[in-house]
C-alpha cells in the first residue's frame, strides 16, 4: 500500500499493488490528472493498473478516472448509491454543476455497498458507510492491520463541508453517526482524503465533534465554511478571478446561491465581499489590481 498525499485540489490517492491486481482509491480532480498519472505509473514500473475504487464521488477525488481509464482500460468502482446518477451522468445530481467544478465522463464497471469486503494489496477491507459530508461516502477498513482509509469523513484537524446540510437536508447527524463508528472501530492509522496519515485518532475524533457541534449550533457557519472553501477551490484551479466578476460566478453556483438564500442572506455584493475578506484575512489570497489572486500563506 502506497499513499500519494496530495495537496489542494486533489484528494489523496492509495495504490495498492500485489498479490493481486493494482487498485487506486480516489484519484484527484481533473486538472491534476497528468501527475496523477505520473505518480501511478511511476510507482507500477510500467505494470497496468487494473482497477480504481472511489471512496465517494465528488470532483477532487474522481476527476481523474477518466483519464486513467483511457490509458490502462482499468475498471472503476463507485458506491452503489450513485449509479443511475453516472450512468447517465447528470452532472446536477452528481454535485459537479452544484459547485462550479468539473469532471470528464467515466464509465463504472461494479458498485460496493456498505458491509462489502474487497481484497486490496493481500489485505481483507471492509466498505463501511460514512454518510455526513456525502450521503453516500464511503470508508475502508482493514481490522487485521488497524487501517482506516477515512475519505472526508475524518481528517487529523477536521472533516469536508457539510453538504446536505447547504441544501436543507440531514447531515450533521449523520457526520456525528459516523464519528461514533469511527470510534468504535480499532484503528492504528488513519489514511484521511486530505493531509499526512495520522495515528492519533482519539484526538482527531474529539477535535472532529467539537468542530461538528461548533457548525451544528449555528447553521449559518456551516454555510460560510462552504463558502471560503469552494471560492479557494475556484481560485487554485483558475489562480486568479476578477473581483468585478465574483457576485455574478457566486450566484451562478447553485450550492453557493443556495447557501447565501437559505442562511447567509446576503446580497451577492454583500457575499462576495464578505468572502473575499475571509480569504485575504486567512492568508489565501490577495488583491492585485481589482484580481483575487491565489496566495499560499
Amino acid at each position: 500500500m502506497r499513499v500519494f498525499e496530495r495537496g489542494w485540489l486533489s484528494s489523496n490517492n492509495v495504490l495498492f499493488t500485489g498479490p493481486g491486481p493494482a487498485v487506486l482509491i480516489d484519484s484527484g480532480y481533473v486538472t491534476h490528472s497528468a501527475q496523477t498519472l505520473a505518480l501511478v505509473e511511476h510507482a507500477l514500473g510500467g505494470a497496468a493498473l487494473a482497477g480504481i475504487v472511489n471512496t465517494h464521488l465528488h470532483s477532487d477525488h474522481c476527476g481523474g478516472n477518466a483519464a486513467l481509464q483511457a490509458r490502462h482500460g482499468c475498471s472503476i468502482a463507485i458506491p452503489a448509491a450513485e449509479a443511475d446518477k453516472v450512468r447517465q451522468w447528470d452532472e446536477d445530481a452528481l454535485s459537479y454543476k452544484a459547485t462550479g467544478q468539473q469532471c470528464p465522463r467515466f464509465v463504472f464497471d461494479s458498485v460496493v455497498w456498505p458491509g462489502n469486503r474487497l481484497a486490496l494489496g493481500g489485505l481483507a477491507w471492509q466498505a463501511l458507510g460514512a454518510p455526513g459530508h456525502d450521503p453516500h461516502s464511503l470508508i475502508f477498513y482493514c481490522e487485521r492491520e488497524g487501517l482506516l482509509i477515512s475519505a472526508d469523513a475524518l481528517w487529523e484537524h477536521g472533516f469536508g463541508v457539510i453538504f446536505p446540510e447547504l441544501d436543507g437536508e440531514s447531515g450533521f447527524e449523520e457526520a456525528a453517526a459516523t464519528l461514533d463508528l469511527i470510534a468504535q472501530l480499532d484503528v492504528r492509522l488513519v489514511i484521511p482524503g486530505h493531509g499526512a496519515p495520522f495515528e492519533d485518532v482519539g484526538s482527531a475524533l474529539a477535535r472532529a465533534r467539537s468542530r461538528l457541534d461548533y457548525l451544528q449550533a449555528g447553521p449559518a457557519r456551516n454555510a460560510e465554511n462552504a463558502v471560503k472553501v469552494i471560492l479557494k477551490f475556484l481560485l487554485l484551479e483558475r489562480q486568479r478571478i476578477a473581483l468585478a466578476a465574483l457576485p455574478a460566478l457566486l450566484s451562478a453556483i447553485p450550492v453557493m446561491e443556495g447557501a447565501r438564500r437559505r442562511y447567509l442572506r446576503q446580497a451577492p455584493e454583500e457575499l462576495a465581499q464578505w468572502a473575499v475578506a475571509a480569504l485575504l484575512r486567512a492568508g489565501a489570497a490577495r488583491v492585485e489590481g481589482g484580481m483575487l489572486v491565489n496566495h499560499e500563506g
